[in-house]
């Protein structure tokens, strides 16, 4: 029963980051604009998580009317050491969020104003353990953009409106987010800009219901996990599911990810931050992970999870380097150049833990296409890596409407059975696009966790039959379709047939007869 206090909640917060967006949007592209929503959300989280903190330790050393905002810089500077050891970072008290936004209106200089306070923010971490978590974190922020206004004043002006907007925002006491309201407030700027930026935001959004199969499907039967770990990890919405379906302190090592954009690497940090994730318990690197793995040293995961890019260029064996990579080179091929789907497959496969689980999201081709890329699915069959793949519905992406396909990698199987679930019906259509209701994943986990044959949606398919299909490992090769054309009754429809032939006879005899008194 959903609580009805949330919701509402919910919706408040969702019309007034609309009404943000929609008020300082003008010329400026909403994908862009959404690095100013998202920094201003992050600024004031950030200065509010320090501030709660500072507060919290004071009450409780019997200073009941301590406040951490009205307090000098200059006292406050004492602390500045054990703070960024505890906390990671540090923010005087003037440059808190919101003494900044009482001042923003008679500021004539809030844009160099808010651009030093980042870099102060920024340079609290230098040299300590955070350090690469926030470092160039306010990067996107540009407070000097044209496209906040020609003018300083213009630019001034609206970004005292985005600081006014945010801080109206009922985000609600830091230490008790009822509706994990920052972390909520990402999410739905997120898919309202992923959902009107067509394909640059579905690159790098998976939409929540997908995120949520995805998590599921890797962690069934468990409690909690290791660490989790996502290979082309985008603004960071499938790593922080994983604390959402198994709970805050499920995840005991943490979160690690890497990602490729920089403007989504600096996203998927803030989430991580949005979501009260601790900076040591989450590493984001920003690199090729394909050429250029930046985890080494952390793996193997017991969770990954992911929605790599479909069918992107890469490498291959242009570099004569991949193929003795620990990571491609048992398969004896790689990926092919023009498609580096199984590149990020294969790399998967490499860091997962002996014990976990790898549920990714493919582009259907690589199911059929011959060439290297069977090549790579029979190794993945012959070794029994291959433990399940499930066919979508189509429409569920921002910004495509290919109905994808999640492959779940396990190295420890009890059998040698690969099962195939046709769940394209398992969705409600919201609009143009399709989602999976709260009914529609617990089908599809639980016909994978059992592991069940049922007509025309699971099929547990032998060794054998997989190898006489030419390590074909589309649904549709294993799963037969329900036929819901209409039952035809031959007899009855032939007897139908006779009825009308015999009808038009006795019409035309008729017909003729009036004709010939007629003509009589």
């Amino acid at each position: 029963m959903p609580d009805v206090k949330k919701e509402q909640e919910r919706d408040e917060l969702h019309r007034a980051i609309w009404a943000i967006a929609d008020e300082l949007r003008g010329s400026v592209d909403g994908w862009d604009f959404k690095n100013y929503v998202l920094g201003t959300m992050f600024y004031r989280y950030i200065s509010e998580n320090l501030t709660t903190y500072i507060n919290d330790g004071e009450h409780e050393a019997g200073d009941a009317d301590f406040d951490y905002a009205k307090m000098s810089d200059a006292d406050a500077e004492e602390a500045r050491g054990g703070l960024i050891e505890e906390k990671g970072f540090f923010i005087l008290p003037s440059e808190l969020f919101c003494n900044v936004c009482a001042r923003a209106a008679q500021d004539e200089n809030l844009n160099e104003t808010l651009e030093r306070v980042f870099n102060h923010i920024e340079d609290s971490a230098k040299g300590s353990v955070s350090e690469s978590d926030f470092a160039g974190l306010f990067d996107d922020f540009d407070v000097n953009s044209n496209k906040l206004g020609a003018t300083v004043a213009k630019r001034n002006e609206r970004l005292c409106k985005l600081l006014w907007g945010v801080r109206d925002m009922a985000l609600g006491e830091v230490k008790n987010h009822d509706i994990d309201a920052f972390g909520d407030a990402y999410e739905y700027l997120m898919t309202m800009y992923a959902s009107n930026a067509g394909k640059s935001g579905g690159e790098f959004f998976t939409p929540a219901d997908v995120s949520e199969l995805l998590t599921r499907l890797g962690t069934v039967g468990k409690t909690e996990i290791n660490k989790v770990y996502d290979p082309a990890c985008g603004s960071g919405s499938l790593l922080l599911k994983a604390e959402k379906v198994l709970g805050h302190d499920a995840v005991r090592n943490g979160f690690f990810g890497q990602e490729i954009n920089i403007t989504t690497y600096n996203l998927c940090r803030i989430n991580m931050f949005l979501h009260d994730v601790g900076f040591d318990k989450f590493n984001i690197a920003c690199e090729d992970t394909l050429t250029a793995p930046q985890h080494w040293d952390d793996e193997p995961f017991e969770l990954i999870v992911s929605n790599p890019p479909y069918s992107i260029k890469w490498a291959g064996d242009a570099n004569p380097i991949l193929i003795n990579d620990p990571r491609y080179s048992p398969a004896g091929v790689l990926a092919p150049k023009s498609a580096a789907d199984f590149a990020f497959i294969m790399h998967s496969l490499s860091w997962l833990a002996a014990n976990g689980t790898a549920a990714i999201v493919c582009f259907p081709g690589i199911m059929y296409r011959g060439g290297a890329e069977q090549k790579i699915r029979k190794y993945l069959i012959d070794n029994n890596f291959i433990d399940c793949v499930i066919q979508l519905p189509g429409n569920l992406f921002f910004g495509t409407s290919i109905a994808t396909c999640i492959m779940v990698l396990k190295k420890n199987k009890t059998d040698n059975r690969t099962l195939f679930i046709d769940a394209t019906k398992e969705c409600i259509k919201v609009t143009k696009n399709n989602r999976l209701t709260a009914e529609n994943t617990a089908t599809i986990v639980s016909a994978f966790g059992s592991r069940e044959e049922k007509p025309h949606f699971s099929h547990l398919a032998a060794y054998d039959e997989i190898v006489g299909n030419d390590y074909n490992l589309s649904v549709s090769t294993y799963v037969e379709a329900e036929d819901t054309r209409e039952q035809v009754d031959i007899v009855k429809l032939n007897a139908e047939i006779e009825e009308i032939v015999k009808r038009e006879d006795e019409l035309r005899v008729a017909i003729r007869q009036i004709i010939e008194e007629i003509e009589g």
